[in-house]
């Protein structure tokens, strides 16, 4: 037996560790999870966690899974839906019918289940979890439009698919057998139940927030107790309907706008990813190799069924005049990976059914399983590579965005605009973006701390932020804002004025020092008046980063690279450079310095200015 501080020991270490290797080798975090579970369970046989867990098992993984749905559920916002209600609104009713009507009937007519079997399996496999979409879409970097489709998707059918589970259960084998209008009033009572603790539970904990009835350093703690008490309290009147529960407690709190709410989100992220990891690894571990020799060719023919023909029809027929693309079509039909629920679900209710002797019965866990894993290999590694084969990905994941309109960043703006750089320059003030525009650049008009800057931007066009404006402390927090989703390393602020060092904001919300710690707005408004102008310069085999450094007129100052597929990367104060052959480096310099790096026959070795 297995001591239960190692077990967790084990199941964080190996789950993190999982997630930084899919991170640094831009592999889907997912498929290494479940690579790991499968290792440290029936490969080796170092861990059984239902039998080290005991009776901790089940309810460990349910408190868990009610934790993700509720960070889920932060993260759903009703200014999504402006675009895109119609095709969630039936993503999310007639898809599922028709999911778990097709997926019933295939099931029944090539393994020969029983349609309560049958109904149980195809309410399954409605579930497309946020346990396995949210990494990917944070990975994939897909537009905003067809992203928001798969995240309302995953999230709000997660606990549809489990409740969906336990009303079939009940009505051809638990307490309501063959009682339709039993049924239905248990349902009805539950999911009402729930519907009201989510969301009046959720109303009243963002008021106490709102009245600072709660202190900061509690915020999140005490969100995420009242959505696990809600999850528990729910279950008592209709099992896992508890689920709904979280997530619409999420979803009221995400939505009202409370002044913590960004602080609330990154707690229930770092959370959330704990949770993936170890359910994960705690699921797949426990996978008995022995369950998987009941499947013969049928198995793996249902399996190939549901992912190539039902998913694909379900979603063309469903969203008939909904407004989608035939490509948002195509992307949404092929991507349905099962997560954390799917399997979960499958765990409870696979046994009892097989206790009562009905056909395929014994087949519904090792199915779930390989659905789970097939979908999590095939859309993990294909999502990417789909998205912008049909146009829907933020193709280029590089940019940068300038928060300041000024002289000089509009020129640095125009200047990227003409190396193919995407670039957008955000300011308040119209006039302050007129160069800009006039040059053609994509500008945001708007404060790009607002909220209506969080849903028009692309995020995942830009790589990199640059906060240029003359305000310190306004560029202090537009890096604080965009560090979570763009990388503290990717975000940057001019150096403030030395003499208010005392006032200025804390390390800690400062973005990195870009260029010099002497390079301040006002010496740059300045030599740009002088004349002064961004130039760019390509990187040879022979004309070197140290050659470049060397050939640099007085005072110039050096801004950033571009890398070979346009992704910029700016330069910190007091770092050497480093560029490769064939990138390219965006400086500024006095008027008339490009004759000082144009090619002749004395120096043909030097860059060529693309100017």
């Amino acid at each position: 037996m297995h001591h239960l501080t190692e077990i967790l020991a084990l199941l964080m270490v190996l789950g993190i560790g999982a997630q930084w290797l899919a991170w640094r080798f831009q592999v889907p975090g997912i498929v290494l999870l479940s690579l790991a579970g499968l290792l440290i369970g029936p490969v080796l046989g170092i861990l059984r966690p239902s039998e080290a867990l005991g009776d901790a098992y089940q309810p460990l993984i349910k408190l868990a899974v009610a934790a993700i749905l509720f960070e889920g559920g932060l993260s759903l916002r009703f200014a999504e839906l402006k675009q895109s209600a119609a095709v969630v609104f039936r993503l999310t009713t007639i898809a599922v019918v028709l999911s778990l009507g097709l997926t019933a009937w295939v099931a029944h007519g090539i393994v020969g289940m029983d349609w309560a079997v049958a109904l149980v399996f195809g309410a399954i496999t409605v579930v497309t979890g946020p346990t396995v979409i949210l990494p990917l879409l944070r990975q994939a970097k897909l537009k905003r439009r067809p992203a928001s489709f798969l995240k309302w998707e995953g999230i709000v059918n997660d606990p549809t698919g489990a409740v969906l589970v336990v009303v079939v259960f009940n009505y051809f084998v638990g307490a309501d057998a063959g009682q339709l209008e039993a049924t239905l009033k248990h349902f009805g009572i539950g999911v009402g139940i729930a519907l009201l603790l989510g969301g009046v539970g959720g109303w009243a904990l963002g008021r106490a927030f709102l009245a600072g009835l709660v202190p900061e350093y509690l915020k999140g703690a005490v969100a995420l107790a009242a959505a696990i008490g809600a999850y528990a309290l729910s279950n008592l009147v209709l099992e896992e309907s508890g689920l709904i529960a979280a997530t619409v407690m999420g979803v009221v709190l995400g939505n009202m706008n409370l002044p913590s709410m960004g602080e609330i989100r990154r707690f229930k992220e770092y959370v959330a990813v704990l949770l993936v990891s170890g359910v994960f690894l705690l699921l797949t571990a426990d996978l008995d190799p022995a369950i998987l020799a009941a499947l013969d060719w049928r198995s793996a023919l249902l399996i190939l069924a549901v992912v190539f023909l039902v998913r694909p029809a379900v979603v063309w027929l469903s969203t008939l005049g909904a407004g989608m693309s035939w490509q948002e079509r195509a992307l949404v039909g092929w991507i349905a990976p099962r997560g954390v629920v799917a399997a979960a679900v499958a765990g409870v209710f696979g046994p009892l059914l097989a206790e009562r002797g009905l056909a395929g019965a014994e087949l519904l866990l090792p199915l779930v399983f390989v659905l789970i894993f097939t979908t999590v290999v095939l859309h993990g590694f294909s999502l990417g590579r789909v998205a912008r084969n049909l146009d829907l990905s933020a193709r280029h994941h590089g940019g940068l965005i300038i928060a300041g309109g000024s002289a000089w960043s509009n020129g640095l703006a125009a200047r990227l605009h003409e190396q193919e750089v995407p670039v957008i320059v955000a300011d308040s003030a119209w006039h302050r973006l007129r160069s800009a525009r006039q040059a053609g650049v994509p500008v945001y008009f708007g404060d790009l701390l607002s909220e209506h800057a969080e849903h028009a931007l692309e995020l995942g066009a830009f790589g990199s932020l640059l906060a240029a404006t003359n305000n310190d402390a306004y560029n202090a927090l537009a890096c604080a804002r965009f560090a979570p989703e763009l990388g503290r390393q990717n975000i940057f602020q001019l150096a403030g004025n030395d003499s208010a060092e005392p006032h200025k904001p804390a390390p800690e919300l400062r973005g990195r020092p870009a260029m010099g710690h002497d390079v301040q707005f006002e010496d740059l408004q300045r030599r740009w008046y002088q004349g002064w102008g961004f130039r760019c310069s390509e990187l040879t085999d022979t004309f070197d980063a140290k050659a470049f450094t060397s050939s640099l007129p007085d005072d110039a100052v050096p801004v950033l690279v571009i890398g070979t597929s346009h992704a910029v990367r700016l330069l910190e104060a007091d770092k050497p450079l480093r560029a490769e052959p064939g990138e390219r480096v965006v400086w500024l310099g006095p008027k008339g310095s490009e004759e000082a790096h144009a090619p002749d026959e004395r120096a043909a070795d030097r860059a060529r200015p693309l100017v």
